[in-house]
């Protein structure tokens, strides 16, 4: 692991962190007991919890796909990154258009200490790290990291998957998404998951309830209030829509996955 200048005593594993449960969910190997027991507590009341993360993963990949292929797109600042999970974000991008650029963004310290996995690309493109929390925008968009990898007068593709359901309203979420993209020029996209009740309410009581206690704040949200954080901006076919359902792949059998076992809303809006 590269040195960062991150002190040990900067990652608290007395307490769950949800970056962390994530990389349980996804069957990855880093995070700590507190953060499995958490987890499995998740599952206990949510046993598809392994398959909605595995479903945003194929919606991040796909949707970034579409991005580069179909839209052009050829920078990427992705919001709340995590963990490392290969394929990221910008070998994804990278893969459809080598000379892509790719900023990624957490505060997290465990992200940051695995930094140099998303640093990585082809010669052709570039890869940056901010460390950042959301809830400060303004920090985000001016980042000198940023402005050194990325070109703000062309179009740039927004990630802020699973993301959002971490920020309760007192936090101005909607206001979040609104400084992020508003610096951005025509032909900039916002990509973005979260979790809903939509489909299972006990479900979800039962699990915001598990964060809880975990200290984790935990909002989900229905299909229309998802949708107000594309207000502004043009929906690209087809909509706010379940994760799975959205531009599925050639041989993808989306009818097959129950609603009630992801739990999510997808999008991928265009600012005009």
């Amino acid at each position: 692991m590269t040195d960062y200048g991150l002190a040990p005593d900067q990652i608290d594993t007395t307490k769950p962190h949800p970056a962390r449960m994530y990389d349980f969910y996804l069957n990855g190997k880093d995070h700590y007991e507190v953060d499995a027991e958490a987890a499995g507590r998740v599952l206990d009341v949510y046993p598809t919890v392994r398959l909605n993360a595995t479903v945003n993963r194929g919606f991040i990949h796909r949707a970034t796909r579409w991005l580069a292929r179909e839209a052009g797109v050829r920078q990427f600042l992705d919001i709340g990154t995590g963990i490392p999970t290969e394929p990221n974000l910008h070998q994804v991008a990278q893969g459809v258009i080598p000379e892509a650029r790719v900023v990624y963004t957490d505060y997290d310290p465990i992200v940051l200490a695995y930094a140099q996995a998303l640093l990585i690309g082809t010669p052709e493109g570039r890869t940056a790290y901010v460390q950042s929390d959301v809830r400060d925008p303004e920090r985000i968009m001016s980042a000198p990291e940023l402005h050194e990898t990325l070109d703000l007068t062309q179009p740039v593709a927004i990630s802020v998957n699973a993301l959002f359901h971490f920020i309760p309203e007192e936090d101005k979420p909607y206001e979040i998404v609104r400084k992020l993209m508003e610096p951005l020029v025509p032909g900039s996209y916002l990509m973005l998951t979260h979790s809903t009740h939509d489909f299972s309410e006990e479900t979800w009581r039962n699990v915001i309830q598990v964060y809880k206690e975990s200290g984790i704040s935990f909002t989900t949200r229905s299909q229309s209030e998802v949708g107000a954080f594309f207000d502004g901006l043009e929906l690209i076919d087809p909509g706010v829509s379940e994760p799975h359902q959205w531009k599925p792949d050639p041989g993808d059998r989306p009818e097959t996955t129950r609603s009630a076992d992801i739990n999510m809303w997808a999008g991928v809006a265009r600012k005009s």
